[in-house]
């Protein structure tokens, strides 16, 4: 989400807590999503997932992770600024993600430090939390990002 004025590395504030929206879950994607890149029995057939230590199907990790990384980039990333990410330190699944399921998730500015070697770009290091429709939390995320600094 773009506002009008472009927003640079000075103006993330440590502490500050930003929306990025909510998404959910269908039986459907989860078995799309999961035959094409993690095919374990709990993610793609709903009768063995029963059985499973889910005791039911359950999306991905990975599709939790990118369907709050399709938020991160629409509702937060100022595409005008934004240079990307060497990555993530830290991802927790910590309950399992339902058909029917809808989460909400923010993004924390956490910390951020100038460049050393590139003065034209700050970094930024973010904690992702989300919940589930039942406020109960369902993953969290460490990472950094590189942000373009405002011009001199």
């Amino acid at each position: 989400m773009q506002s009008a004025e472009p927003r640079y590395w000075e103006d993330y504030e440590v502490g500050r807590k930003y929306p990025l929206g909510s998404t959910s879950f269908t039986a459907e994607e989860i078995v799309e999503f999961a035959e094409k890149f993690d095919p374990q029995s709990f993610h793609v057939d709903a009768e063995a997932a029963k059985s499973s230590l889910f005791g039911g199907l359950c999306a991905s990790g990975w599709h939790v992770a990118a369907k709050l990384m399709r938020l991160f980039v629409d509702n937060y990333v100022d595409k005008r600024t934004a240079l990307g990410s060497p990555g993530i330190d830290e991802l927790r699944w910590l309950k399992p993600v339902r058909p029917g399921d809808t989460l909400t998730a923010w993004v924390e500015c956490a910390d951020k430090v100038p460049s050393k070697s590139r003065p034209t770009l700050g970094v930024i290091h973010e904690h992702w939390t989300a919940v589930n429709q039942n406020g109960e939390l369902v993953m969290t995320s460490k990472g950094v990002n590189m942000v373009r600094r405002r011009p001199v």
